[in-house]
């Protein structure tokens, strides 16, 4: 007769064999994939799955099991970096509200689908499930021919978030959303994209958001607030390939692409910084399809043309396959801001013997473009019923004849290294918009429109700033737990603090974001580990509600880790930077 104490040292026995070893209540220690399979058929709404510290090597995760939206089931790691899966591992996601959070996923290839799916079978898909604080970089097969994805969404209400992508130099897009019958209402936020490499053939996009056969469905994806730096795979670094999406609030940092409304239509582009640096074959947002609003955007220093201009118009096929190029209709674009671009707007982009069909019913109205290279508008062909209003152009032949509620006149933008060129008191843009948009209610930096509106992406206000342009420590993995509010909201702090700096390690300059939470003297200063100041960023007054960014070029000292501290107040906060020679 075996007693209670052997009955017990049989089931511990039994879990050490099976990887699954209870833990606190509602926590699972798991250390292989088939520990998660076993924990994840049994895990009861509110239970946690915690992974082994250390690298998980060749291992195919299968996570299926049901949570509900106030007790989702949870796989984690302790803590971002606590465990590397690297090999042939792969990740697999079906249920419902089910968290995925702190996975690294680095150095291996996938050798069976694609690294992460949010699905375990053709028919077990997931449903308001998250992937958050997780990477995937240098995930690359022998071939840079071979074609996987790095993370596919399926199902519906999914969120893929505060997540590193970096340094996929084989095909296939990074992050794809896949359609079907019944929108998926998928967001995809606080990303962190990181470089990759120009293909040199198609299938090189950062993000694809459908396919060409499901283009005329709806997918209401909204994709915001990440940051794109140097993805420059192909041409298109999103791909727009269905309906109703939104793409709001992203930073595109010398991308040599732009973001491409491919297939479908209804499609919004707004509050989105795009910014070239003047490097080649750098562009904006490329429009075809129908009904799409492209509004309050900001960009500047892209050199590409035609195809890739500042914001293009292309034209359209006659009975255009699902495959092909629709003609652009009712497109609106209003209210963005458009500097030293090399071509500023190119209307009919794309034209040759097959695509003939001009842009028909669509409106320009109330843009800023500043910009020495001439023509500020290119009219590849002739557009058919447009409307122009409110524009106010300057700096070189315009291109065509505007009619009389556009302004040829200087801008009066005020010049900044560190930020974006903002209008100034007495700019002619202020006040001069023409036309009811009614969809406009703010501008670029979530401050409220006020009747008459003013000219390009910028409202002339003193109205707090409620949203500035994504920085490198504000996507990717973070510290938060999986608590974190949607995105929006104000991103300026009530609270002395100093961003990350990026790059980091860096050589041989890097760059600070601070902002302090009242207007007084504040000094952001540079120490060797000995405690000896090498370098000062920042002295003086600096003012409440605004992120400062400074730059720091070290130009003499040796490799090594330096202190960051930033004063004010009384108080300090202090980051580690990394030189490398």
């Amino acid at each position: 007769m075996i007693d209670a104490r052997g009955r017990l040292l049989s089931c511990i026995v039994a879990a050490l064999f099976s990887g699954v070893i209870p833990a606190a209540a509602g926590t699972v220690i798991v250390n292989s994939a088939a520990a998660i399979t076993a924990a994840a058929a049994t895990a009861a709404p509110g239970d946690t799955l915690l992974l082994t510290a250390g690298t998980w090597t060749d291992q195919r995760i299968v996570f299926r099991a049901s949570g509900t939206a106030q007790l989702p089931i949870v796989l984690r790691a302790a803590s971002y970096g606590s465990v590397t899966l690297t090999g042939s591992s792969t990740l697999r996601i079906s249920g419902t509200y089910l968290i995925v959070e702190n996975l690294a996923f680095q150095g291996g290839a996938s050798t069976s689908g694609d690294v992460i799916e949010f699905r375990t079978s053709s028919s077990l898909l997931a449903a308001h499930c998250r992937l958050t604080h997780s990477s995937v970089i240098n995930y690359n097969p022998a071939s840079s021919a071979t074609d996987y994805k790095w993370a596919s969404l399926y199902g519906s209400n999914n969120r893929v978030d505060y997540c590193w992508f970096e340094e996929k130099n084989h095909s296939g897009t990074t992050l794809v959303v896949w359609l079907a019958a019944q929108p998926n209402y998928h967001q995809i936020d606080h990303n962190y994209f990181g470089p990759r490499p120009d293909l040199g053939v198609n299938g090189g996009e950062t993000i694809r958001v459908g396919t060409s056969d499901w283009s005329m469905y709806d997918s209401f994806t909204i994709t915001e607030q990440n940051l794109f730096d140097r993805c420059n795979g192909e041409i298109e670094i999103i791909s727009n390939k269905s309906c109703g999406n939104v793409y709001r609030y992203n930073v595109f940092l010398e991308c040599k692409g732009t973001l491409t409304l491919r297939h479908g239509n209804r499609c919004s582009v707004y509050g989105n910084y795009f910014v070239a640096h003047r490097l080649s074959s750098t562009g904006g947002v490329r429009i075809i399809g129908e009904d799409h609003r492209v509004f309050n955007n900001y960009i500047e220093g892209t050199t590409g043309d035609d195809l890739r201009s500042g914001i293009s118009l292309m034209n359209g096929i006659p009975n255009s396959p699902l495959n092909g190029y629709y003609r652009v209709q009712r497109a609106t674009v209003a209210f963005n801001t458009l500097v030293n671009n090399s071509t500023s707007i190119t209307v009919g982009a794309g034209k040759d013997t097959s695509k003939t069909l001009p842009p028909l019913d669509c409106v320009i109205a109330n843009n800023v473009v500043l910009s020495p290279f001439a023509p500020l508008i290119t009219l590849n062909d002739t557009p058919q019923n447009m409307t122009w209003e409110g524009n106010v152009v300057f700096g070189a032949t315009v291109g065509l004849a505007l009619p009389p509620s556009n302004r040829i006149a200087n801008p009066l933008l005020a010049t900044n290294p560190d930020a974006p060129w903002r209008l100034t008191e007495p700019s002619p843009a202020r006040d001069s918009a023409a036309g009811i948009y009614a969809f406009v209610t703010d501008d670029i930096d979530g401050q409220p429109r006020v009747s008459p509106f003013d000219a390009g992406a910028d409202e002339y206000s003193a109205e707090s700033v409620t949203r500035t342009p994504v920085s490198r420590d504000q996507v990717g993995p973070q510290t938060q737990p999986t608590s974190i509010p949607p995105a929006g909201g104000n991103t300026v702090p009530g609270e002395l603090r100093l961003y990350g700096n990026f790059p980091n390690p860096f050589n041989p300059g890097t760059t600070f974001r601070f902002s302090v939470p009242a207007t007084g003297r504040a000094t952001l200063r540079v120490f060797a580990l000995t405690g000896q100041e090498v370098g000062t960023v920042f002295d003086g007054i600096a003012a409440v509600s605004v992120v400062y960014t400074r730059e720091f070029v070290a130009h003499r000292l040796a490799t090594g880790v330096y202190i960051a501290r930033l004063e004010h107040g009384g108080h300090s906060v202090s980051r580690k930077i990394l030189l490398i020679r």
